[in-house]
C-alpha cells in the first residue's frame, strides 16, 4: 500500500503554496482561484458544453448560460475552472459576484457598481489577480508599435514611426466607432495612447478612470477628457461589449464575464426593483443570444430557489421563464447541456472518493509526510458520509470537503488516533445528523446562507 501512496503522491506533485491556497480555501468553504485542476473530478460533460461556449466566442460569437446547483454543490467550483480554462485560451475574463450594493440595475448606482467590480477584476493568464486593464492597453500599444517595426521595417527615431502608430491605432478606433456608444470609447483609446507616447501620466489616469465608470458628472468627464457621456446604471453592459470587441482587436481571443451569487437580486424585497433587475437580465440574455454582442460569453451563477421561485425567483418574469423553463424531456440524470440553463447534478460517492484520494496526496505533500489513510479507510469515510439520512438530498461536495479536510488536519496532528475512532464517534454522527435535519428545514438554509 506505501507503493501505492508514493505513486499518489508523484502523480500530483502539487507546489506546497499552491496546496496551502486549495486546502485552506476549501476548508474555509470557499473555491479557491489557483490548483483547480489539480482537484478538478467529474463535471467532464458541463465542461466540454461550456468550452464548446468559449469556441464559438473565439469565433466572434456570444454565448449566455445559467449555472444552477443549490449551495455547496459545485457551482462556484465550475465557475473559476472555466474562468481559468479560458484564461488559458487568451481570453479576457472579468468576474463578481452580486450582492446588495450591486446588482444588475438600481437607482443609487448598483448596477454601475457591478460594471465597476468586472472592470476591477479584470483578469489575463499573466495577471490572473485582477486589475489588467492598465496592463492590456499598454501591451496593446507595445504591440502595435513592434508591429509597426515588423511590417515597415522603422526604427522608433525614424520620423515615420510616429504616423505610421497613429494609423494603426486610428484603425482600431475606427472600428469601434460604429458600434454603439463606440465614438466616446474610440476617442478615448487614442486619448490613452497619445498621452502613453507624451509620457502624460495625469491623462493615462484620468481615461482609465473614464473607462472604469468613476466619473459620476458629465461636465467633470468632458472637461478633463473632452467627451459628453459618461458611464451609467443604464448603459454599462453596452460598454462591455466595447470593450469585449476592443480586446480581441488587441489580440485576445475574447472577453468572458462570470457573475456569480444571482440570488442577491431573489433577496431583493422590493418586487418592482426585482422586476427592473430581471428585465436587464433579459435584456442581456436576448442580446447574446441574438448575435447583437460578439467575442463576449456570460456565466451566471444562480441557485435552484432563485431560478424556479414563481414569486420572486427568475421565472417570476415570464417573458425569461418563457425561455429558461426545462422541456418535457430533460430529467435528472439526461440534462440537456446545450440549453441556456445548466443544472448541476450530485457528484457520486465514486466522484467524491476520487477527490479525497486527491487531497490526502496533496495534504500529505504539504505538510511532508507519507499518506496514512488507505483507499479502504477512504471508501469508509464517503460510505458513512453518503449513508447518513437525507443525504441523497442534502449532502454536498462543500460539506464532504471540509469534513475531509478536518479530518486529515486532526490525523496529522494526533498521530495516534485512529480514523476509525473519529468515524465511529457520537460526535460527528450527531453533528451530521442535525446539519442535514437544518438544511432539509423548509430550504430556510439554502436561502440565508
Amino acid at each position: 500500500m506505501n507503493s501505492e501512496n508514493e505513486n499518489r503522491r508523484e502523480k500530483q506533485k502539487v507546489p506546497r503554496r499552491i496546496a496551502q491556497t486549495v486546502l485552506n480555501s476549501l476548508k474555509g468553504g470557499v473555491v479557491p482561484r489557483v490548483g483547480l485542476p489539480y482537484i478538478t473530478v467529474g463535471r467532464k460533460n458541463e465542461i466540454q458544453a461550456l468550452l464548446h461556449d468559449v469556441d464559438i466566442v473565439s469565433e466572434g460569437g456570444a454565448s449566455f448560460r445559467f449555472i444552477v446547483g443549490k449551495y455547496g454543490s459545485g457551482k462556484s467550483f465550475l465557475l473559476q475552472t472555466i474562468r481559468n480554462y479560458a484564461m488559458d485560451r487568451g481570453f479576457i475574463v472579468a468576474d463578481a459576484d452580486l450582492s446588495p450594493e450591486r446588482r444588475l440595475h438600481g437607482t443609487k448606482g448598483q448596477g454601475l457598481a457591478t460594471y465597476r467590480e468586472l472592470i476591477g477584476n479584470l483578469s489575463t493568464k499573466t495577471k490572473p489577480e485582477g486589475g489588467a486593464l492598465t496592463l492590456v492597453l499598454d501591451r496593446w500599444i507595445n504591440s502595435v508599435r513592434t508591429s509597426v517595426i515588423t511590417e515597415n521595417g522603422l526604427s522608433e527615431s525614424d520620423p515615420e514611426f510616429e504616423r505610421h502608430v497613429d494609423r494603426k491605432i486610428y484603425e482600431v478606433a475606427s472600428q469601434i466607432s460604429e458600434l454603439v456608444h463606440g465614438y466616446e470609447f474610440a476617442k478615448l483609446i487614442s486619448a490613452y495612447y497619445h498621452a502613453w507616447a507624451d509620457g502624460n501620466d495625469e491623462l493615462k489616469a484620468k481615461v482609465i478612470r473614464w473607462f472604469r465608470g468613476e466619473y459620476t458628472l458629465k461636465k467633470e468627464a468632458r472637461d478633463d477628457l473632452g467627451v459628453s457621456m459618461i458611464i451609467t446604471d443604464d448603459d454599462w453592459y453596452d460598454y462591455l461589449k466595447l470593450f469585449a470587441v476592443f480586446f480581441r482587436l488587441a489580440g485576445y481571443t475574447g472577453m468572458l464575464l462570470v457573475v456569480d451569487e444571482l440570488v442577491n437580486i431573489f433577496k431583493i424585497p422590493n418586487s418592482i426593483t426585482r422586476q427592473y433587475n430581471y428585465e436587464k437580465l433579459l435584456t442581456i440574455y436576448n442580446d447574446t443570444l441574438q448575435g447583437k454582442a460578439r467575442y463576449l460569453g456570460i456565466l451566471m451563477g444562480a441557485t435552484p430557489q432563485a431560478l424556479e421561485d414563481r414569486r420572486r425567483g427568475i421565472y417570476s418574469y415570464e417573458a425569461l421563464r418563457s425561455r429558461l423553463a426545462e422541456g418535457k424531456f430533460s430529467k435528472p440524470g439526461a440534462r440537456d447541456l446545450l440549453s441556456p440553463v445548466i443544472r448541476l447534478e450530485p457528484l457520486t460517492a465514486e466522484e467524491m472518493l476520487i477527490l479525497c484520494e486527491k487531497l490526502c496526496s496533496m495534504h500529505a505533500g504539504l505538510y511532508q509526510y507519507d499518506p496514512v489513510l488507505t483507499v479502504d479507510d477512504l471508501a469508509l469515510f464517503i460510505r458513512i458520509e453518503y449513508e447518513r439520512i437525507g443525504a441523497d438530498q442534502n449532502i454536498t461536495p462543500r460539506e464532504v470537503i471540509r469534513d475531509f479536510i478536518e479530518l486529515l488536519d486532526i490525523l496529522y496532528q494526533n498521530p495516534g488516533i485512529k480514523i476509525a475512532s473519529l468515524l465511529s464517534s457520537d460526535e460527528f454522527s450527531y453533528a451530521k445528523s442535525e446539519a442535514v435535519s437544518d438544511n432539509a428545514e423548509e430550504g430556510f438554509a439554502e436561502f440565508v446562507l
